[in-house]
């Protein structure tokens, strides 16, 4: 780490780490610059051990550390001793962050101020509403009907339970008022770097193996907020399919780590973490 280096805005995502190859990436992982941010778009883990050392590990580590959770986090498993469940799991973990000088959905969002100038970095906690539905399927039910014929279910139908909301959708609208009211009120001059689990546009979930999984990926009702809201970029994981696409002119950045069974195959050095600020150049 070197103090020379200009510091820069970097992103994971799905570290996963009850895998022990994961873990040793992330007991590895060291920034560039001592004044670099790291944003964590969520599934860093499972049981809330885990969760606790990731993000005590990284937030030694880095200057600034922002999380959002994924689906993995919200998880009520039987080996975990905290059996908190829904909204109450999810304010349990926004306060293990706080006491680890952690920012989550709930803090005033940070700016950064960097090379090029500043951005207000928005992590968001959305969840979805099984509207990404799969071909021919013109409700939830239907696109869930879909997916248990074919096998290709999330393992949220039983692990993420929504308490007290009535069911992940009604949570899924609750969340998305409250976070349009958050985002109207931040400083309208300044561009903002979403961090979010899931893409807040279909198009990326489009090249999934499974396009039933889709409706585990997110809400149509955030397919303008990239414009809408004045995006410099959008970090989202949860798809392991790491890479860059561009919608509307924004760049989209999907900066998951993924299984060992999935980076094994890939040619680069997994763990990487995506530089995305100052905007890398074409094609780095």
């Amino acid at each position: 780490m070197s103090a020379s280096v200009p510091p820069r805005l970097v992103a994971l995502s799905d570290l996963h780490v009850a895998h022990p190859e994961n873990r040793t990436i992330i007991s590895e992982l060291r920034p560039e610059s001592e004044g670099d941010w790291l944003l964590l778009a969520g599934d860093v883990g499972e049981l809330s051990e885990d969760i606790e050392w990731v993000l005590g590990t990284l937030s030694e580590r880095f200057a600034t550390v922002v999380w959002t959770p994924g689906n993995h986090e919200l998880w009520t498993r039987r080996a975990d001793p905290v059996r908190l469940r829904g909204e109450e799991r999810y304010l349990f973990l926004v306060e293990m962050c706080r006491r680890l000088g952690v920012i989550t959905p709930e803090d005033p969002y940070p700016v950064w101020v960097g090379p090029g100038g500043a951005v207000t970095i928005a992590p968001v906690f959305l969840l979805y509403d099984y509207s990404f539905r799969p071909d021919g399927a013109l409700t939830k039910e239907q696109g869930l009907a879909i997916a248990y014929q074919t096998g290709i279910v999330c393992s949220d139908e039983r692990l993420l339970h929504p308490d007290p909301y009535p069911s992940r959708e009604a949570w899924c609208w609750a969340r998305v008022e409250a976070t349009v009211r958050r985002l109207a009120a931040r400083d309208p001059a300044l561009p903002v770097v979403f961090v979010s689990h899931y893409p807040l546009v279909r198009e990326p979930t489009r090249v999934l193996r499974y396009p039933q999984f889709a409706q585990w990926c997110g809400t149509t009702r955030t397919h303008d907020w990239h414009v809408r809201f004045n995006a410099a970029a959008v970090v989202y994981g949860h798809l392991h399919i790491p890479r860059v696409t561009w919608h509307d002119g924004v760049r989209f950045e999907e900066v998951s780590i993924g299984y060992p069974r999935e980076w094994q195959r890939r040619d680069r050095r997994p763990g990487v973490p995506r530089q995305i600020l100052p905007a890398p150049a074409a094609g780095s």
